[in-house]
């Protein structure tokens, strides 16, 4: 259902996930429209330095040296076939890249909040809403959000500012979370900057289990209603 929300002054951080060059330019790796998804994401990224909002940025770095992986993918020369620690491409892209005194952060794993001091250290100055954005939906935004609703955090989740491999993946990435967002909300870039701007916004939020139950048919529809 869809409910009027405020987020509190002072108790908001944004979360930026994979925002990495390999997504625009290894033909393994593209996401689908991700030209508009980073011109969203810098929309969120204004939006936030404008109202004091702390932003925070995350990489995902594959060091098979440090961590033996079984079954991960190889390319021909031994090296991850994604994100390895090597390649150039695993660069924040420029017109998202964090801005002097931001936190750019390493993780070597789906979700930003499964290991490492980052959720305690946000909860430690107060942080109860993270605003998340980034790639890919129906892998590391969503490992990242399901840790960050277990370990306390409301989460506003901005659809058309995060993206994966097809629309079609995206969009039932996005349902699947929808149905289980507990405490938090789903919205789009519009709404998440006037929310960060201390606005209160109508946006969507459960109610009981799993309400969308969507079909290839309806799935666009749903996710557009979102």
């Amino acid at each position: 259902m869809k409910t009027p929300i405020a987020l509190k002054r002072g108790a908001v951080a944004a979360v930026f996930i994979d925002l990495q060059e390999e997504h625009r330019q290894d033909p393994r790796y593209l996401v689908e429209g991700f030209g508009e998804i980073l011109a969203n994401v810098r929309r969120l990224q204004a939006a936030a330095r404008h109202n004091h909002v702390p932003l925070y940025h995350w990489a995902y770095i594959v060091d098979l040296d440090r961590e033996a992986r079984p079954f991960h993918p190889l390319d021909a020369d031994g090296k991850s076939a994604f994100s390895d620690k090597s390649d150039p491409l695993t660069e924040i892209c420029h017109e998202v890249a964090p801005a002097k005194g931001e936190a750019l952060l390493v993780k070597a794993e789906a979700s930003a909040f499964r290991s490492g001091p980052a959720a305690r250290d946000l909860k430690s100055v107060g942080i109860e809403w993270l605003v998340v954005a980034g790639v890919w939906t129906e892998a590391c935004i969503d490992a990242t959000v399901k840790d960050a609703i277990a370990k306390g955090f409301r989460v506003l989740l901005v659809k058309d500012a995060c993206g994966s491999g097809s629309a079609a993946m995206h969009q039932t990435g996005i349902l699947n979370l929808a149905n289980r967002l507990y405490g938090g909300a789903v919205t789009d870039t519009e709404g998440a900057c006037r929310l960060l701007a201390g606005e209160s916004v109508t946006a969507w939020q459960v109610e009981g289990s799993v309400p969308l139950r969507f079909t290839f048919e309806n799935a666009a529809e749903l996710y557009a209603e979102l």
